[in-house]
């Protein structure tokens, strides 16, 4: 059996992506714009050692599966064709397969290629969001390289999600827009104290120093960040406002801080540990002070538990989880805070994806000189696949606005000044 009627057997005929074997054989639609490409024997292996997303992954990642054409664009369409009502592969037909490619390649191993983070290495390194590995889960994912940040997310350096205040806005000026919106929903006033936990490479900082006259502690795990933004706040003169400091969070002391954000954060802390998370930041807020939750959620809240060993917490975010939109407001009101606004921007984060995607494909020859075609490659299929994940509602991105009450007083307008 050669590898075209393997992949008709497995996604049927008449599918809307060209394919083509290091066998010679093709299959699917021969005008389209996006051909799958199997250029070695070791795919075979990826797949059989880790059949669907996780072998894929792996055969993409390390070049024995290519595409020619738009990432998203396969994937779509793909993603179609994997959730069409089909009867999938029976035992006989994958009896037939494994016979007719040969046994061997299904009992060979072959090694994760080097950008996968292996459960036995993160086990490796300690208790699951102990300080320590919560350090080298942050420096796998945000340590890559600045020059190649820079390179997919542009002018800005923020890696989180932009807010479009119009459909033709650039990713600039959505970026702006996010953190002008945090600001407003904080109420930043000039001579307030903000702390910025998760702050990247210090985005808000420097937008709340500059634009609001804030005097703003960034805190960021990742060496890296902390050394570039630190950099970018000396250049813009913004020093006497504006600090990104290489700490965790939990080290810093309590009660100093007017208003905290925490944008992107909150995906990294852990399930169990989320309503510490919330009452140590409750902890260090001042009465009267403001809290601005951002972060990918789930669309409900009994889902169960992301698999710990999937793809994304294998190469993107180590030890990642999330949750509910519900549970998180939950979990902050608990922890002593009165919510007062949340709002669902999804859409927003599938349009931010789209630009950081078209940033790494018009950068994408400096990309991989910059961090090699591996880990280009795992940027390239994260992105896309997160603009389909957003696009159909598989995650989501929450912004939720609590605060700590003065006394009965929540010092907030009868009607809030944000849109």
């Amino acid at each position: 059996m050669r590898l075209a009627e393997i992949f008709e057997r497995v996604v049927g005929t008449g599918a809307p992506v060209a394919f083509r074997a290091y066998d010679g054989s093709t299959a699917g639609d021969p005008n389209s714009d996006v051909t799958i490409v199997v250029r070695t024997p070791v795919a075979l292996n990826y797949l059989a050692q880790s059949p669907g997303a996780l072998g894929l992954t792996r055969a993409y990642v390390s070049g024995h599966i290519d595409l020619e054409g738009d990432m998203y664009t396969a994937l779509k369409r793909m993603s179609d064709v994997v959730f069409a009502d089909r009867p999938g592969v029976s035992a006989g037909d994958l009896v037939e397969i494994v016979r007719s490619i040969g046994w061997v390649k299904f009992v060979n191993r072959v090694a994760p290629p080097p950008q996968e983070m292996t459960r036995s290495r993160l086990s490796g390194l300690g208790w699951r969001h102990s300080k320590s590995r919560d350090a080298e889960a942050i420096h796998h994912h945000y340590d890559v390289s600045n020059a190649f940040y820079e390179l997919v997310l542009g002018p800005s350096m923020t890696y989180t999600c932009a807010v479009f205040p119009t459909g033709d806005a650039t990713l600039e000026e959505a970026q702006f827009a996010k953190y002008e919106l945090v600001s407003r929903k904080l109420d930043l006033q000039p001579g307030m104290r903000l702390l910025d936990v998760g702050c990247g490479w210090g985005g808000m900082v420097m937008h709340a120093a500059k634009e609001h006259g804030v005097k703003a502690l960034g805190v960021t795990l990742s060496k890296e960040q902390a050394e570039w933004a630190s950099k970018r706040i000396a250049q813009e003169g913004l020093g006497d406002l504006a600090e990104v400091r290489h700490m965790d969070y939990r080290d810093l002391p309590d009660g100093a801080y007017d208003r905290i954000s925490s944008i992107g954060l909150t995906e990294h802390v852990g399930k169990k540990n989320v309503p510490d998370y919330f009452a140590g930041l409750h902890a260090k807020l001042k009465p009267g002070g403001r809290l601005l939750n951002h972060c990918i959620t789930r669309p409900r809240n009994d889902e169960p538990p992301m698999k710990p060993g999937g793809v994304i917490n294998r190469y993107v975010f180590p030890d990642g989880e999330l949750e509910g939109p519900g549970w998180l407001q939950a979990k902050m009101n608990d922890a002593g805070f009165e919510i007062r606004h949340q709002e669902n921007l999804r859409e927003h984060y599938a349009l931010t994806l789209r630009e950081w995607c078209a940033n790494l494909d018009r950068n994408w020859d400096a990309a991989v000189r910059e961090v090699g075609e591996g880990t280009a490659r795992v940027w390239r299929l994260y992105m896309a696949g997160c603009v389909l994940g957003f696009e159909k509602n598989v995650v989501q991105l929450h912004q939720i606005l609590g605060v700590k009450l003065d006394g009965t007083d929540a010092h907030m307008p009868l009607r809030p000044s944000f849109s």
